[in-house]
């Protein structure tokens, strides 16, 4: 019954009192961003939801232009901005229009989808969401195998228990600014990356 409809409705009614609650913050970010980086003030980006349908994903920009490495394009702002998750505020929009949810797997490139096996493909049975299991694991932290097993375990059983668990294991975790880039990256590698090199590396 959550699922169905529980949910959804918990999206809208949270979503609306973190969009009025976060509104300053958005505006001040919005405005760092205009100063730090310049104008578009939004990143957008094709990504996988639910059912493998494909959206543009919203983030504030954390990266200045240009083909350099990630490293080189984020800086000091970037990094600020993404440890405490604020460039994803303006995800709260996508979530009271459906296209994502507050909890559930985080919207991932569908360029790679293509690479998932059957059961890590199941995770576009639900909602992206803004934080989720795999988050409170240790956001990018955690390797790319253990993220999507992590995501799969929970599109196979989406509870209210579940969910609220993850609201309240989210704050402290962006607080601390834990697992905000994977272990010696900028960011978080792209998971057909690691996954080609893992492939190679099991060539004899």
């Amino acid at each position: 019954m959550y699922e169905c409809w529980g949910k959804r409705a918990s999206d809208i009614i949270l979503g609306i009192l973190l969009l009025i609650l976060f509104a300053p913050v958005m505006a001040v970010v919005a405005l760092a961003v205009w100063g730090a980086l310049g104008r578009p003030l939004l990143f957008r980006q094709t990504r996988v939801g639910r059912g493998g349908e494909q959206f543009l994903l919203l983030k504030f920009r954390s990266m200045a232009p240009g083909e350099a490495p990630d490293a080189a394009r984020l800086g000091s702002f970037g990094r600020r901005l993404r440890t405490g998750a604020l460039d994803e505020l303006p995800q709260l929009w996508q979530v009271l229009r459906g296209q994502m949810s507050l909890v559930g797997p985080r919207p991932l490139l569908p360029e790679d989808f293509c690479q998932y096996s059957p059961r890590q493909r199941s995770r576009v049975r639900v909602r992206p969401g803004l934080t989720g299991l795999a988050q409170i694991a240790g956001r990018n932290a955690v390797p790319w195998e253990a993220r999507l097993e992590l995501d799969a375990i929970y599109a196979a059983r989406v509870t209210a228990r579940g969910d609220l668990a993850i609201l309240c294991r989210t704050p402290p975790l962006l607080l601390f600014g834990r697992g905000a880039s994977a272990p010696g990256a900028a960011t978080m590698p792209r998971f057909a990356d690691v996954n080609s090199l893992s492939n190679r590396e099991k060539i004899p």
